[in-house]
């Protein structure tokens, strides 16, 4: 859908930003609540590591925050458009926000990691150390 090499292609197939192969999370499935946020330390292919300073995604939570708030600010006005009440806007934002919540924590930590991270294919795959 996306090619390969390109920070779009990292963030909707869970890649690592450096090699665009190995696995940034853990389990691919977003939907598996205990494993969302479990991410591999370092890429599976090409060994490069994730978390490339302490507290690196920390910055991600602003990214959320921004998805989050576009999100409702979307939702609202369509529901706004169709002539719903107010409670009922409120309400069915407020599920949205909650149900898409898994995928908003993914996608911003794959934003975020794209901004920083860019995509070389001349990087060497590396054997990962015991």
């Amino acid at each position: 859908m996306f090619k390969k090499g390109t920070k779009i292609y990292s963030i909707f197939n869970n890649k690592c930003p450096k090699c665009n192969e190995g696995a940034f999370f853990e389990d691919n499935n977003p939907l598996h609540l205990k494993k969302v946020l479990k991410m591999n330390e370092h890429c599976p292919n090409c060994n490069f590591k994730y978390e490339i300073e302490p507290s690196f995604f920390f910055g991600a939570m602003y990214v959320s925050y921004g998805l989050t708030v576009g999100c409702a600010i979307v939702t609202f006005i369509i529901l706004y458009l169709t002539g719903l009440d107010l409670m009922t806007i409120f309400i069915t934002i407020f599920v949205l926000l909650v149900l898409f919540t898994p995928f908003t924590l993914r996608f911003a930590r794959l934003i975020y990691a794209n901004i920083f991270i860019h995509y070389d294919k001349n990087y060497k795959t590396i054997k990962k150390p015991k």
